[in-house]
């Protein structure tokens, strides 16, 4: 479970980075990069999208209290 964790949280923060570049300077680096609405570019997206819904199950657990950790 560590690890996907880990994995999600990085997928957020590429796609933050991505974000901020497109708010602040109009680049869409995942465009740059995989090429604009590729395959590659499409999933880069759906993958950050997917990481932040699992990124609600942490959320939910520490608004909650429950900081037990399951392995």
């Amino acid at each position: 479970m560590k690890a996907i964790n880990i994995i999600t949280l990085i997928l957020l923060i590429v796609g933050g980075l991505n974000w901020g570049l497109v708010g602040l300077f109009q680049f869409d680096l995942v465009a740059a990069l995989f090429g604009a609405g590729s395959g590659l570019s499409r999933l880069v997206y759906v993958l950050v999208g997917l990481s932040a819904l699992w990124q609600l199950v942490p959320l939910s657990r520490a608004m909650s209290g429950d900081t037990h950790v399951h392995r």
